[in-house]
């Protein structure tokens, strides 16, 4: 095997497809703070967070049924499974532009930027990431995340590349950066029509029976997706309306800092969920248990010294992702803080949501549906608290904590019905696989002459 075959795995094109993502999101976004004025990039962010929790809608509806019924399935029944989601999509993009379109009729009433922002741009954007999101689930469940890869290289590549030219020609601003991001869009959709990624030919496969099995899993998994989008989104929406919107230009900057934790999580769910479906959908219930374990385990035990040394370090990423205007202020003190905060609970951010995918495998995405509720309702009630006590937006990262422990808590509870497997199994298992790969990496370093 050459040096190059060895990376040439689907854990290490997961691993890479998602570090490369964080890393140009975070290099967009400090472009972003050093050339957008402090309201337009509240405008921005809180365009991207109104867009992201109705996209969840979405994706929430049809991606994890994706996976789940078209894992380890081939022939008319795949074809049937997407082509129903295609039709599904179709439907849930037409009603949500119709909205849309219904919205424009009240700007002339709306006085605020952010959210006349998002009424313009919402649904022409929404319809052209339509075609780069089923193309996605499909390469995802595929696990063909090399070509998944590119795609995502397209699509935000092309996005700062747009937003580069701009900076250099002196035409950046709130207008002409939601432009690029359409344009963005655009690009990768045709892209993924032609490279014949979105398989549009099995909407003609699509069958009734196929179509409600995928509604009425959705329907559940819609929730327990757009609940999650809250649990992260409800911190926005609270901090502007209590601190203003200069707390949330603050408190974002930890949030993209966070994007690089998520590299590795993403990573690890994107190769594991697949997995986990079809061992279950072949009726090895008892290995589902065995890969969560594994997965859940291994990340575990890699994020602890990564957050520690993200502690350690906090007030430089601060510095480097925002720019020397939040160095050495009240402003960026805040948002190190905060990060800290984050970067204490992350290291066992991977135990929660292996647990919440596992229900959705299990055939129990209502469990995990309430599982997100809980965790929602946590959340509020700690982001109040949090604000009336410290007010700022430490307070709000502090309060994280809370929906972390009645997440975990009521998932172990619900899980354990159907798996066989503990919270001690899973640091176990982490450390035992963790051992045995660095003793595979030492032997091997070793016998290199």
């Amino acid at each position: 095997m050459s040096f190059l075959d060895k990376f040439r795995n689907r854990h290490f094109l997961s691993l890479l497809g998602t570090g490369s993502m964080a890393v140009v999101g975070v290099v967009q976004a400090g472009l972003l703070y050093r050339h957008l004025s402090l309201a337009d990039m509240g405008c921005w962010v809180f365009f991207l967070t109104v867009f992201g929790l109705i996209d969840t809608f979405r994706t929430g509806f049809l991606s994890t049924a994706l996976i789940k019924f078209y894992a380890g399935t081939e022939g008319q029944r795949a074809k049937e499974v997407i082509g129903s989601v295609w039709y599904l999509g179709i439907v849930i993009t037409s009603v949500l532009i119709a909205i849309n379109i219904l919205a424009f009729f009240l700007l002339g009433f709306i006085h605020n930027e952010a959210i006349a922002v998002c009424i313009k741009w919402f649904g022409i954007t929404f319809l052209f990431t339509l075609p780069l999101s089923i193309a996605s689930w499909i390469m995802g469940a595929d696990q063909q995340f090399g070509k998944l890869l590119i795609q995502r290289v397209l699509n935000q590549g092309s996005i700062i590349l747009f937003i580069v030219i701009l900076i250099f020609t002196g035409h950046i601003n709130l207008q002409t950066v939601l432009m690029a991001n359409l344009a963005g869009c655009v690009i990768t959709s045709i892209v993924c029509f032609a490279a014949r990624w979105t398989r549009f030919r099995t909407l003609f496969s699509r069958s009734k029976a196929s179509i409600l099995e995928v509604y009425h899993f959705g329907k559940y998994s819609v929730g327990t997706s757009i609940s999650t989008n809250l649990l992260r989104s409800s911190d926005s929406f609270i901090i502007t309306f209590m601190l203003g919107p200069a707390a949330l230009a603050v408190y974002s900057i930890p949030m993209r800092l966070m994007a690089i934790i998520e590299i590795p999580l993403t990573s690890f769910l994107a190769t594991g969920m697949p997995e986990m479906s079809a061992a279950f959908n072949q009726n090895r219930i008892k290995d589902v248990g065995i890969i969560m374990q594994k997965y859940a385990g291994m990340l575990t035990m890699a994020l602890i010294p990564v957050s520690l040394v993200g502690i350690a370090l906090a007030p430089m990423a601060v510095g480097i992702l925002s720019g020397s205007k939040y160095i050495g202020t009240h402003e960026g003190m805040l948002a190190a803080t905060a990060l800290r905060i984050f970067l204490t609970f992350a290291m066992f951010y991977p135990i929660d949501r292996f647990i919440g995918v596992s229900l959705d495998i299990v055939h129990q995405p209502k469990a995990n549906f309430i599982k997100v509720l809980l965790m929602l309702a946590a959340n509020i009630i700690g982001d109040f608290s949090g604000i009336l006590i410290f007010h700022n937006v430490d307070g709000v990262a502090l309060a994280t904590l809370l929906p972390f422990l009645v997440g975990v808590g009521y998932g172990y509870y619900r899980l354990r019905k159907y798996l066989d497997f503990s919270i001690g199994g899973i640091f176990k298992t982490g450390y035992t696989e963790v051992r045995l790969l660095l003793q595979q990496y030492t032997n091997k370093k070793k016998l290199v002459p």
